[in-house]
Parts: C-alpha cells; structure tokens; sequence
C-alpha cells in the first residue's frame, strides 16, 4: 500500500462513519416536566429521558424505549418537538413531547432520580447537556405563547471551552414552525 492509501485507510477507520442519534421524550403530566437525574458519564447532571437509538427502531420507538429504561415510565409520543444537530461532535437529538399513559415512574438503572418539575421550577444550572437546555428553554418559551412548536437548531459549542460547560454554545439556524 502506498503512504496515500495509508492515510485514506486511517481516515476511513478513526472518523466516525455516521452521526449518533439521541431519541428522548418531553414529557408533560399534570402542567410539569419529568427530569431524570443521570446516574452514569459524561454528565450526572439533570436530562430528559433520552439516548441512542438502536439499529431497527425507528427515532419515536428509540424515545419511547429511552423513556421506559431511563424513567420506568410508559408514553404515547405525541409529535416531534426539536431536532437539535451538534456537529462538532456528531450528534443528532430528536426530541418528541409525550404524555404519560399511566402516572408512574422511577429511576431505571441510568438514573438516580425522576421528578415532575413545573416550568418555572425546572433546575436549568443542573441540567447535564446544552441539548437540554436549548430543549426546555424553548418549550418554557413556547408555553408562554400558549402552545408548543416544531425546532430545528445547530448548537454550535465556543472554541476553547469545556464540552462539560453547558452554557457555552449558541443557537445557530433556529426554525419553528
């Protein structure tokens, strides 16, 4: 092989082939939002019930399956409410409001703790990923107008800052409908 063919090689092996899709649930029940706090890496911060989506399923199957695992909880999906792209580390999150077909939940294995917080009581300096918080930020900011919308967005993380700090990235390319 030559030195090209080397380097063409190494690319093909250590770049990711694909992005990763993160599936996850908003969940509404009786005017609050049900947070999970993670008990597993990178962040034991505060999530939405959401993961990777496994080969097979489809995004809203992915979601309701996160939920169940993370939360210990059974949703309807109602409709898709963000798709948030991170490129600078590969990820897709689609995230779809649902409701709760029985009112019970607990922590799953991932998680340390599961509650129903109102908007105005959602812990947003606790939350574990800018996702999250561009997610809850924009539904509190929809509910206030009196109904949820459909968002796509880019989080563009600043050069030179913790992937950890949630609060250093903006919102690129922002569209609801």
């Amino acid at each position: 092989m030559s030195n090209l063919e080397l380097v063409e090689l190494e690319e093909i092996l250590v770049k990711p082939a694909v992005h990763v899709r993160v599936v996850g649930c908003l969940i509404e029940h009786e005017n609050k939002i049900l947070l999970c706090k993670r008990n597993i890496q990178p962040s034991y911060g505060r999530t939405l019930p959401a993961g990777f989506m496994e080969m097979g399923e489809s995004a809203a199957d992915g979601a309701i399956r996160e939920t169940q695992e993370e939360a210990c909880a059974e949703v309807e999906v109602l409709s898709p409410f963000a798709h948030l792209d991170i490129p600078l580390i590969g990820q897709t999150y689609i995230i779809f409001l649902a409701k709760l077909k029985k009112p019970h939940f607990s922590p799953g294995p991932e998680s340390i703790e599961c509650r129903l917080f109102a908007l105005d009581e959602i812990p947003f300096d606790s939350l574990a990923f800018s996702s999250m918080l561009v997610t809850l930020k924009l539904y509190a900011e929809d509910m206030k107008g009196g109904k949820p919308k459909f968002h796509y967005g880019t989080i563009s993380k600043r050069p030179g800052t913790s992937p950890s700090d949630i609060n250093a990235f903006t919102l690129e390319y922002h569209m609801q409908s």
